[in-house]
């Protein structure tokens, strides 16, 4: 996760429409990095490109804070790659997302919940009214054109029955575990004639969760993803199947145990690529890419990428090669994978952080944004014989910011003799030989990495923000991130807490080795398992001045019977507390067990409706502390699931961090 505060000035941020600039705004200069202007920076999101290359559309995110306000509006912009055009397609104060284009290029398709349900829309790229596509009762979620262009397929969640209704309105609504689950179904509607309201047909009957889906190149068959329940723990039983669209027969192809993930049928429909964990179980993290005959048979694995966490974004030219992207230590990567066996290929150069990949059906030119420390995102497009960055967007042309804290890549060794990486921010304007205050900030996982994105955004922790103020910022990536490979990420399987602990350590001796960091000045921040190392650092050392735990959870026993994802948790400690030997695991590595040990002031944020991490796990440790005397507050977000969503609440976050490091600091 990353940072940000609150402050009101220059929360009036003037918005000048004008053709040509990405956004059509026009923005004052910065004078300074605060999280109330960082936050209403926009976001650029969702890149889609037209089947012949020509033209691409995405998402251009603004945020609304006044007065009442609290929330994101996010509207479709179109483009030629040539520059020939750029301008703002989709208006209203309802967002606009998910933009597609059909298959003959005449239409862009987006989803609005502009009539209450999210459906899904079309207008024709010469512009006009939006022509409602879908009628989904409760509403789209994901949606994909068949090629032929004829039909689309959607999934919707489960409406409440009538019965439920009553229920609810009588008051009688209890709740039963584990029973009556909603489902993400899949539906096919013909696009035929639209003057009339079309219906769409559930083309199977069985209970499954549909997660991700594609069409067969001839448009009679549907490949998708599903788990057994709508569970979020039940991504780690993901199963493949294929449905005739017009019969909703089902055959499975793929049900290994495991996660079996992300379908994507070849060019000539004979076989399907996924990704997988391999037959195996691998809550801490594996996706390797297979292939599979379209009648089923035994996968067959691809070469292995770099970190074997491969999202899969489509298919070159000569449909002989995939095209998957992943972490690739602190930037990004997109490869081409041929499906021979042969390994990977970098397309990419290693430059920065390259995301939201797509490639065009004709499967020579590719979409992207890409963004730096010091460079906002922007979306480009390339050619797929010659990779290069052509930008196409123009959201930030008219923005000016103030000085930055320069990001530099270090790297260190562990007392084991790790290698470890990390990411320091120096405070603004700072000179060579200044000692400053050193934030370490730890991110969640513990499979998260840090990489080199833009340092400027508006998120839970405003990096600019920090350095803007004199603190010097390290974000390591520890044993147990991802972007490192399969080994590095599986290295802190039960030894939460100590192996990770000296790669964060030692990062923080290496800096102040660097001649940077004050040693008398030190703090830290963490979210989720950043966290959890935050609440157990303070059990392992009195170095840090204050510190602050994000949706941190102390307390693996209690955490792992509350969480929704305890197979995660149970993988990372090697089973359940209650087997032989685990209980002295789980409270070995929790923070709750060692409470005696703390002295630093910890500062405790958690959103109300956390059910990740619940608030439960804030709330052990905050009475924990304040019975033992440890100064401490918390912070709670109210509304909140796994950190903010809301502008003002997210905008909120760095302010109260650096208020507290502050007050800790006599600064």
């Amino acid at each position: 996760m990353e940072k940000i505060r609150y402050t009101t000035i220059l929360l009036g941020i003037i918005l000048l429409f004008q053709t040509g600039s990405a956004t059509g705004q026009a923005v004052q200069e910065f004078e300074e990095w605060h999280p109330d202007q960082m936050i209403q920076l926009p976001g650029v999101f969702s890149a889609t490109i037209s089947p012949d290359g020509s033209t691409v559309a995405y998402v251009v995110r603004e945020t609304l804070m006044e007065g009442e306000q609290s929330e994101f509006l996010s509207h479709i912009w179109v483009a030629k790659t040539d520059g020939s055009m750029n301008r703002q397609y989709t208006r209203g104060d309802k967002s606009a997302s998910n933009p597609s284009f059909t298959p003959n290029g005449e239409y862009l398709s987006f989803t609005s919940s502009r009539n209450e349900k999210t459906q899904v829309y079309r207008m024709h790229l010469d512009g006009g009214e939006a022509e409602q596509v879908t009628f989904a009762e409760n509403g789209v979620g994901n949606y994909k054109w068949s090629p032929d262009g004829n039909s689309i397929a959607y999934t919707m969640t489960d409406p409440k029955s009538e019965e439920e209704k009553k229920r609810e309105k009588e008051k009688r609504d209890v709740i039963l575990v584990d029973e009556d689950h909603k489902f993400s179904r899949l539906y096919v509607q013909s696009v035929a004639d639209l003057h009339e309201e079309p219906k769409a047909v559930q083309i199977f009957s069985d209970d499954l969760h549909v997660t991700s889906f594609d069409w067969s190149p001839d448009s009679k068959t549907i490949v998708f993803s599903h788990w057994p329940t709508p569970k979020i723990n039940d991504r780690y039983y993901s199963d493949i199947s294929t449905a005739l669209a017009d019969s909703g027969n089902i055959s499975t192809i793929v049900d290994w145990e495991g996660d079996d993930s992300s379908p994507h049928f070849s060019a000539d429909g004979s076989f399907i690529v996924f990704t997988s964990s391999g037959g195996t179980k691998e809550p801490v993290g594996l996706s390797d890419v297979y292939r599979v005959d379209v009648t089923g048979g035994t996968p067959q694995s691809l070469a292995k990428t770099f970190d074997r966490n491969a999202s899969i974004v489509g298919w070159s030219s000569d449909n002989r090669n995939l095209l998957v992207s992943e972490s690739r230590k602190t930037v990004s990567a997109l490869y081409s994978l041929p499906v021979n066996g042969n390994d990977p290929v970098l397309i990419t150069p290693e430059d920065g952080i390259y995301r939201g990949f797509e490639v065009n059906s004709e499967g020579n030119r590719v979409v992207f944004t890409f963004e730096t420390p010091s460079r906002p995102a922007e979306v480009y497009v390339s050619e797929l014989g010659g990779f290069s960055k052509n930008k196409v967007s123009a959201v930030y042309d008219d923005y000016s910011f103030p000085e930055f804290g320069k990001t530099e890549l270090l790297s260190w060794t562990s007392p084991d003799g790790t290698p470890v990486e990390g990411l320091l921010t120096y405070p603004v304007g700072y000179e060579e030989g200044d000692r400053v205050p050193l934030i370490l900030n730890v991110h969640g996982g513990p499979a998260g990495v840090y990489s080199q994105t833009f340092t400027g955004s508006g998120s839970i922790y405003s990096i600019q923000y920090f350095a803007e103020n004199g603190y010097a910022l390290l974000r390591p990536n520890p044993r147990g991130s991802t972007g490192y490979g399969k080994e590095f990420r599986y290295a802190n399987v039960q030894d939460w807490g100590f192996g990770d602990y000296e790669d964060l350590m030692s990062g923080v001796d290496h800096v102040i080795d660097m001649g940077i960091a004050d040693p008398d000045s030190l703090v830290e921040m963490g979210w989720s398992y950043g966290g959890y190392m935050t609440s157990f650092i303070v059990t392992r050392t009195q170095r840090f001045k204050a510190v602050s735990m994000g949706a941190g959870l102390p307390n693996l026993i209690s955490m792992v019977g509350t969480t929704d994802i305890p197979d995660y948790l149970t993988a990372h400690m090697d089973g359940l507390y209650w087997e032989d030997g685990l209980m002295e695991i789980y409270e070995r590595h929790s923070a709750q067990y060692h409470i005696d040990q703390i002295e630093t002031p910890v500062q405790i944020i958690h959103g109300q409706q956390d059910f990740r991490v619940p608030l439960s796990q804030g709330q052990e440790f905050y009475w924990a502390l304040s019975e033992k005397g440890v100064p401490t507050e918390m912070i709670i977000y109210p509304r909140t699931p796994h950190g903010p969503r809301e502008p003002k609440f997210i905008a909120d976050v760095s302010v109260r961090i650096m208020e507290w490091f502050d007050h800790h600091l006599n600064r």
